[in-house]
């Protein structure tokens, strides 16, 4: 009976840690699925997953994919502004707990794409209101972007987001439409060089469509 007890005790670091951990598979068929989400639907359903499997796993990456749902819905809902906020004020949340799983110290490419959707988010609250808004998360919006690029100046991610900041910024507040093309192109030429998988690898469909406009 002794003998028992010890191999229980034992075993229980190791169940603890697999739950932690959760399971790859879910998280590549949830990734998979947000590929090619397109609805607002399709977002909330996976937003909903993601926090879910984000209590079972302690990596970054579910908080940070549950954030970036609520990222797409609010671009999705852009003219619907009363909408908005709910989603908005969820998915920082969600970043917040993203950031918190992230060693910032030397995990910089990873803390870089938590800034990339802080900004698409804030750029959300901007999108609720933007005569009163636009002052107060526009440059909320600008600075992550910013702290982004310095942490990774290679992300195509936040080359796409600076791309459609010039692209949709008025020419007369210092927006570019060549530039934004010119900037969607690299994002487009550095996003055929990455893996697909569970890492951050969103952008393809994103530059698409700007470059379609």
């Amino acid at each position: 009976m002794k003998k028992v007890m010890i191999m229980l005790v034992a075993l229980i670091p190791v169940g603890g840690f697999a739950q932690q951990q959760g399971d790859p598979s879910a998280l590549e068929q949830l990734v998979a699925k947000l590929d090619n989400a397109t609805t607002v639907a399709d977002y909330e359903a996976l937003e909903t997953q993601f926090v879910t499997l984000s209590a079972a796993d302690e990596q970054w990456l579910p908080p940070y994919y549950a954030a970036l749902c609520d990222a797409n819905i609010g671009f999705l809902l852009e003219k619907e502004g009363e909408r908005i906020e709910p989603y908005s004020d969820r998915g920082l949340e969600q970043l917040k707990e993203a950031r918190s799983r992230i060693d910032t110290a030397t995990q910089q490419k990873e803390l870089a794409e938590v800034y990339v959707v802080a900004s698409l988010l804030y750029r959300t609250k901007v999108f609720v209101n933007p005569m009163t808004m636009g002052r107060k998360y526009g440059p909320t919006a600008g600075k992550y972007l910013q702290l982004a690029l310095q942490l990774d100046a290679g992300n195509p991610r936040a080359i796409y987001v600076d791309a459609w900041n010039k692209y949709y910024t008025p020419k007369a507040w210092g927006g570019d439409r060549k530039l934004a093309k010119e900037l969607a192109q690299k994002s487009l030429a550095l996003l055929a060089k990455e893996q697909q998988g569970v890492q951050p690898h969103w952008g393809v469909r994103e530059n698409t469509a700007l470059l379609n406009d």
